[in-house]
């Protein structure tokens, strides 16, 4: 019993059509995406909920384009859609496109128009518009309506014959002026476009409209159930229309909430506007919801399933915070990334007693969470380079790093006890002095000396350059798309913050694109493309801990 009431509403309707022999008990549904631009996060719910439905219950997934817009689509996008389908961990079990039916949803459009139930219209899209009345008065159709069954014919292959110019005429369904639901009000169905279509070319220049394209295409695939988001509930009396009066395989749609994440927007047409007007480098920017951005940035498959896990299918819209999705990455990473040294904001720092040009290997845990993750070794000499705030000149009296006279541990080192530094002109600390103790080396420690901190640290000779990029959340307000003006004006201007020359510990490297590691006591980053033999990029994904949780406070 408790298992069944685990079952969210799209399970609970699968499990009752499979005890009732609908469709002999088959599960097929699809991932159908526009490709007129990357996908984000919330395709990667759908993704998961489409894939994963059909793999609990023995069933496939299409992948299916719906490529009915010439003008905004293009081949970039099928490819990057197809590779984080991929990336994500699921595999379609047939690829598939709108454009493939473009012959049998036009001889579908020639039956409505024999059945006197779609007429082409003349009339201009103000026309049209003020024909359909208004959701408190019924619509009075156009002039157009009463044409006959050869006119529409006639007039409708001349429009696929390419006669007649954009906007000129269009093909509407014959419907219900008087529905209380306006998408039933003889909608458009067909419209003229002369556009290059980037898989059919220039054989088409009358397009169907995507009510009229996606319901007969689920059920030219013989879709079990056809899984849609919550905007298009007043298109389900539509989409059971057209099958119905085609007499064609009885596909179903059923409605889930949209994922809404606080500190970003999900709609194609403002990523596309960051992208365009250069707010970010491009779709794959990591400051991105899409989940190339999300890939780049350092996030994993399998944190991004347990997220859409997490947030489960719901019914109603909510916003679910980002800082959820950034958990779901911290949890995973706490298990699986290595532990290295890099200084971020380095100042030096020379041992005075430890022997100029003596190098010493020191061993290090890689990952304290995983037994089986080893050690490796770190170059130690009397010249390193620390975090700049790791050094107080006069430190508060709970300060438990290094200052004059204070004593701190090297992790996987000796402990030290700062004793001067240097300034230059404009008063920062250049260089600090300190003394270690020989005996208090980690692992065989015998200076019987306990010390409250440890910090990290990188040897000055040993150590390899980076660039590091300290993305945060793109917005500064938890809703940008709701809020008053220009969404735009709303991106938090420290969104990205590049250290140019950070210093990291030598088997850095060797680091490959997309590797991801804790940068001990900083967050967790991950390799970027970006990288050359000289220079390593990383891309801070998350911090170690929630920094907004405490501004939230704060506020």
């Amino acid at each position: 019993m408790s298992e069944e009431r685990t079952l969210n509403f799209l399970e609970q309707i699968i499990e009752e059509d499979i005890a009732n022999g609908v469709n002999d008990g088959r599960v097929l549904t699809r991932f159908p995406p526009e490709p007129n631009g990357y996908l984000h996060i919330g395709h990667a719910k759908s993704i998961c909920l489409n894939f994963g439905i059909a793999q609990k219950y023995n069933g496939k997934t299409n992948l299916r384009f719906d490529d009915t817009n010439p003008v905004t689509e293009d081949t970039e996008y099928v490819d990057s859609i197809k590779a984080d389908i991929q990336w994500l961990g699921f595999q379609w079990a047939q690829e598939l496109y709108a454009s493939d039916y473009f012959e049998q949803i036009y001889n579908f459009a020639v039956k409505l128009i024999n059945k006197g139930l779609a007429y082409v219209d003349d009339s201009t899209a103000e026309e049209i518009a003020a024909s359909k009345g208004t959701p408190t008065e019924p619509g009075k159709g156009t002039t157009y309506r009463n044409r006959s069954v050869e006119e529409n014919l006639d007039l409708f292959a001349r429009m696929r014959a390419g006669e007649f110019k954009d906007g000129e005429k269009v093909l509407r369904a014959k419907g219900d002026l008087a529905s209380p639901n306006m998408h039933m009000r003889d909608p458009i169905i067909y419209r003229i476009k002369h556009a290059h279509h980037h898989r059919t070319g220039d054989s088409w220049c009358i397009y169907p409209m995507y009510d009229f394209a996606h319901g007969q295409s689920d059920s030219i695939e013989t879709i079990t159930h056809s899984i849609c988001t919550l905007e298009f509930i007043p298109h389900r009396p539509l989409y059971n229309w057209f099958i119905e009066q085609l007499e064609i395989f009885p596909s179903r749609q059923y409605e889930f909430a949209r994922l809404n994440l606080t500190y970003t927007v999900m709609s194609k047409r403002k990523l596309l506007q960051l992208v365009n007007e250069k707010h970010v480098s491009g779709w794959d920017d990591p400051r991105m919801p899409t989940i190339s951005g999300l890939r780049r940035r350092g996030y994993t498959p399998a944190s991004i399933r347990a997220f859409c896990e997490r947030i489960g299918i719901q019914k109603r819209d909510n916003m679910i915070d980002v800082s959820l999705l950034e958990f779901c990455i911290r949890e995973e990473l706490n298990k699986t990334a290595n532990r290295v040294f890099a200084v971020l904001d380095p100042v030096k720092l020379v041992i005075t007693n430890y022997p100029e040009g003596q190098v010493e290997e020191m061993t290090a845990e890689n990952n304290p969470e995983d037994p089986n993750s080893g050690t490796r070794i770190l170059p130690f000499s009397n010249t390193l380079y620390i975090e700049r705030e790791d050094f107080m000149e006069e430190p508060p009296k709970k300060f438990f790093r290094l200052g004059p006279g204070l004593a701190v541990r090297l992790k996987n080192a000796y402990i030290i006890k700062g004793e001067s530094f240097e300034k230059d002109a404009d008063g920062n600390i250049t260089t600090i002095y300190a003394t270690y103790l020989p005996e208090s080396k980690s692992g065989g420690d015998t200076s019987g000396l306990t010390v409250k901190g440890t910090i990290h640290w990188v040897s000055a000779a040993h150590a390899a350059t980076a660039e590091v990029r300290l993305y945060d959340r793109l917005f500064k307000v938890e809703d940008p798309g709701n809020e008053e003006g220009d969404f735009k004006s709303y991106i938090n201007p420290d969104s990205l913050q590049v250290i140019s020359k950070a210093y990291v510990e030598p088997s850095l490297l060797n680091a490959k694109p997309g590797e991801r590691f804790q940068f001990l006591r900083k967050g967790y980053f991950a390799a970027d493309a970006d990288s050359t033999p000289d220079n390593v990029v990383f891309n801070r994904t998350v911090t170690l801990k929630d920094a907004w949780a405490k501004e939230a406070k704060k506020g």
